[in-house]
């Protein structure tokens, strides 16, 4: 592919466009994370380079040339490459507004094909756990915080920083079961929409990253969260996603959604990182940092790991609440009134009424019950799962637990009271058909006066439409209010 003759500059190279090739040249720069400051450690990185590429492009990588200075001596070393139609590249397509489906579809069906042949064992798997990733993260943060005044703002820096901290102290158990599962490969790492070229005879993936091996062994997802970042600061939010949403259903992963918003905020962070670099080294940036951090940031909070309580008396609609907030969500719900049944070794819709404090309601049915809650959810919130908890949770000593729970799994705690008004709660009541709850209207006057205050929860009202009231607490989990009411209006 000839074209007209051009230069680029990245954070450590030089690239001239000359007729159908390319020559990339080392900088001699020394970043930390990589130290290119000898010819020897230059032309080892050209070597890497080469050897490494071939394994996804070997088209495109045609060898290493090496520099002579007047003297005839070795004076550096550069790769040598066939140039790719820049029009072509997906970056340039999608900066253009093209429909860019058919070339997700098969950039999703190729990375995935290299990841199944990646290589894997246990110096591979390792980068994989909770604490590889703290310190890939501590590298990012550190480089971050370089930067705060003239580029990048002190409260979005801080914000990451104590978001992904958060996200990997409670996580343990899920990065464990990524690498149980042969998701950690040596793979690309540096996975950016300008280096995948959509070719006629398929897609081809440059510049995989080289300097450092254990940031090239990294989550299958990880690595393909990179493209999905870099479509998103390009494209918009729809375009990472439906990026990842190919990827998955090619590779056939599944992962919970926090996951994936974990690692496209750590690809995101790391690339505004490099972009302060950038401007360091006297070129643009600024705006393009910036944008990169808030990336990270709204990904990390979209990320958060929450514990979810919803809870009020019978009536009350609180199952109604809970179900539509797993929905909103994408959040496990796990329901008091089903779990309680289950442990007795009852069918959830088997009536077993008894009066209150009576039957399945002994204070000691109650206690295994939500135990058991707290057990379930436990284990959820250690996977990266949103766990929405449904029961009454009249108990301040209960409430005390779950909120330690929360402490416990560093995951961001939100309590609800569903109320309604008597002439409201009594009708739902007599009218409940397969449900799995054996409440009436006389346990639900007895529980209103034996409950406990909730002054931690915001008030939902539930007398309106359900879905007023499941928007209203959507809202209170992403926006809270201290000690709000929300009430719908004109029902």
């Amino acid at each position: 592919m000839t074209g007209p003759a051009a230069v680029r500059e990245t954070h450590t190279a030089v690239l001239w466009f000359l007729d159908d090739r390319v020559h990339k040249l080392k900088k001699p720069v020394d970043l930390g994370f990589c130290d290119f400051t000898t010819v020897a450690a230059r032309r080892e990185a050209c070597e890497r380079e080469v050897a490494l590429n071939a394994r996804l492009s070997p088209e495109a990588y045609l060898g290493i040339e090496t520099l002579l200075g007047p003297d005839g001596a070795v004076a550096d070393h550069l790769v040598l490459m066939r140039r790719m139609p820049a029009d072509r590249s997906l970056g340039a397509l999608v900066r253009e507004g093209a429909h860019v489906d058919d070339e997700l579809r098969a950039v999703a069906r190729r990375l995935t094909a290299f990841h199944a042949m990646a290589r894997r064992g246990p110096e591979v798997t390792r980068e994989g756990r909770a604490e590889a990733l703290r310190g890939r993260w501590r590298g990012v943060l550190a480089g971050l915080r370089r930067h705060v005044g003239e580029i990048l703002d002190h409260d979005d820096v801080a914000r990451v920083s104590a978001l992904a901290t958060r996200y990997l102290a409670g996580r343990r158990t899920l990065f464990d079961l990524r690498c149980e599962a042969g998701r950690i490969v040596d793979g690309h790492g540096d996975l950016l929409s300008d280096d995948v070229f959509c070719l006629r005879m398929g897609p081809v993936l440059l510049d995989c990253l080289e300097f450092d091996d254990r940031l090239r062994y990294l989550d299958t997802l990880d690595d393909a969260a990179f493209l999905a970042m870099d479509l998103e600061h390009q494209g918009g939010p729809a375009l990472g996603e439906r990026f990842l949403r190919l990827y998955g259903e090619f590779s056939g992963d599944r992962w919970p959604a926090s996951l994936g918003h974990h690692y496209r905020a750590y690809r995101a962070a790391t690339r505004a990182a490099v972009s302060a670099v950038r401007v360091d080294q006297g070129g643009p940036g600024v705006e393009e940092a910036r944008a990169l951090l808030g990336q990270a940031r709204r990904h990390l909070e979209a990320g958060q790991v929450r514990l979810v309580l919803v809870g009020g008396l019978p009536g009350t609609g609180k199952t109604t609440v809970a179900d539509g907030l797993g929905d909103r969500l994408g959040a496990a719900v796990v329901s008091s009134d089903p779990l309680r049944k289950e442990l007795a070794g009852l069918d959830p819709t088997e009536p077993a009424p008894s009066g209150y404090g009576e039957g399945l309601y002994r204070a000691e049915h109650t206690a295994s019950t939500y135990a058991a809650l707290r057990a379930r959810a436990a284990d959820l919130l250690a996977r990266g799962e949103t766990v929405v908890l449904d029961a009454s949770w009249t108990d301040a000593d209960e409430r005390a637990r779950a909120t330690e729970l929360a402490t416990q799994a560093h995951a961001e705690l939100t309590c609800l009271e569903c109320r309604a008004p008597r002439e409201v709660t009594e009708p739902r009541i007599r009218s409940r058909r397969g449900s799995a709850s054996d409440a009436t209207p006389m346990v639900a006057a007895v529980m209103s006066l034996d409950a406990d205050p909730w002054p931690e929860a915001t008030v939902i009202d539930t007398a309106g439409p359900a879905e007023a009231a499941i928007e209203l607490a959507l809202t209170e989990v992403h926006s809270p209010r201290s000690h709000a009411r929300w009430t719908v209006i004109g029902r």
